[in-house]
């Protein structure tokens, strides 16, 4: 019993490594680069196939064989070393490789689609009584090229959104296992829920319309043989809005929804929305009643009383949605002054034009400083008064008695606190530019004496 199981195991060990063996070999005897062909209709298209040993090693036996989409099965070719049988029926459509068994279709037809089968049997010389089966098959398409796609809508005029649906269709002219896709200004579309597709893609329905469906459509055509192929762009209008209504203006101060204006100044206020077609605009006053003062995008306001408020609201109406908006405002009136500017950016910050003035009159109060202070010093003063050149006043002392006619007069002593250590300098003049200080004067009066000669004496 042990024995017996023993020798089965060594039997199927054996069969194992021989099948392995067989199954390598097999793999490397015949190779089929591809196994799925996309022929295109009138052209030719070889099955090829490769023999990974030489024929003059071995004896083969084998066939090429087609199998239809409908089932039928035909034996195209039976072929050895050196001899091929073609079916009459495809001499003229068929071409045999002898060297490496693969098989030429010359022109393709719808009827060459389907299964090419090959089958090879294999006995090498060396080998006596050993036959090696090989079996490829190959899958063969043929289509028809694509031709340029036409795209239409329906219906062909401008929708409303949130009302209306679109249909858009995809066809080619010619063309076989067409595969569709929508694209919407250069981006894919997929189903959604207000985006519906046909089975094979050529119809997009888009059900309703809203403003963000507006743009170019285009449909790609392709199918095995043929790239993506675009068709001619479709505009798609749509009637929407109005939406995101708002009020700006270029001047006065904004806080909020509430502009401040100097008094007298005018004012324009721009309305605008997102609406296809533009909307039409009415500018309201709200002061105990409603008051329609205007109509349009633009509006000019120019009021003069400080501390007045005025209510305003513009309006937006499209009249083919029939949707309309409206958005309301606050003007006041007050006094921003000339440099209003800066209360919209930093207001601790100084104008350049403020720092250039303050500077202008720092240097302009420095210059009439100076000036005044050498055009009004006592000496040049006294000098002024008595027409004297300052020159004069500094030639060295004599006695006094050399030429004292000039010296006669009425001479004045002044004594200003705090100012300088000589106080010797005096005029009038001085004493009325200096009049807030305290002063200390003193007049003298110098009277000529002519001495008598001893003639008079004598005579008196």
């Amino acid at each position: 019993m042990e024995a017996s199981r023993r020798t089965a195991l060594y039997v199927c060990s054996v069969l194992f490594i021989l099948t392995a063996t067989n199954l390598e070999v097999s793999s490397k005897l015949i190779h089929i680069p591809s196994l799925v062909r996309h022929g295109t209709e009138g052209d030719p298209l070889l099955l090829s196939a490769e023999i990974h040993f030489s024929l003059d090693e071995a004896e083969i036996q084998g066939t090429w064989s087609h199998t239809k989409p409908s089932g039928t099965r035909i034996t195209l070719v039976t072929f050895t070393n050196t001899t091929a049988i073609t079916d009459m029926m495809y001499r003229n459509h068929l071409l045999f490789k002898q060297h490496n068994v693969s098989l030429l279709i010359l022109k393709l037809n719808q009827d060459n689609e389907g299964d090419y089968h090959l089958s090879l049997n294999i006995k090498f010389h060396n080998r006596k009584g050993r036959v090696i089966k090989e079996e490829r098959t190959i899958h063969v398409t043929v289509d028809v090229p694509v031709s340029t796609p036409l795209i239409e809508k329906s219906p062909s005029y401008p929708l409303v959104e949130d009302k209306a649906n679109v249909t858009w269709t995809c066809s080619v002219e010619r063309g076989t296992r067409v595969v569709f896709q929508w694209l919407r200004d250069a981006a894919v579309l997929t189903p959604s829920k207000r985006y519906h597709f046909s089975q094979d893609n050529s119809t997009l329905v888009i059900s309703p319309v809203t403003k963000e469906d507006k743009g170019t459509y285009r449909c790609v055509a392709s199918n095995a043989v043929t790239p993506g192929r675009n068709s001619s762009g479709v505009e798609l209008n749509v009637y929407y809005g109005p939406y995101n209504l708002e009020v700006n203006s270029g001047q006065g101060l904004r806080t909020g929804e509430v502009f401040t204006i100097n008094p007298g100044e005018l004012v324009f206020f721009e309305c605008r929305a997102d609406s296809n077609p533009p909307n039409s605009y009415v500018w309201i006053k709200s002061h105990n009643k409603t008051e329609v003062i205007s109509e349009g995008p633009r509006l000019e306001v120019q009021l003069y009383r400080l501390a007045q408020a005025e209510e305003y609201l513009c309006r937006a109406f499209n009249n083919v949605t029939q949707k309309q908006d409206e958005t309301q405002f606050t003007l006041v009136v007050a006094s921003l002054g000339t440099g209003k500017e800066k209360h919209t950016q930093n207001e601790g910050s100084m104008s350049p034009l403020a720092a250039i003035i303050v500077c202008s009159l720092f240097i302009i109060g420095c210059m009439l400083l100076v000036f005044l202070r050498r055009t009004c010093h006592p000496k040049r003063v006294i000098m002024s008064i008595y027409n004297k050149p300052f020159s004069e006043q500094k030639r060295p002392h004599r006695s006094g008695h050399e030429d004292a006619t000039e010296d006669f007069g009425i001479y004045e002593f002044v004594s200003v606190a705090g100012k300088m250590e000589s106080t010797q300098a005096s005029c009038r003049s001085l004493a009325r530019l200096e009049l807030g200080q305290d002063m200390h004067t003193t007049i003298y009066d110098v009277i000529r004496h002519v001495p008598e000669s001893p003639s008079q004496s004598l005579l008196t």
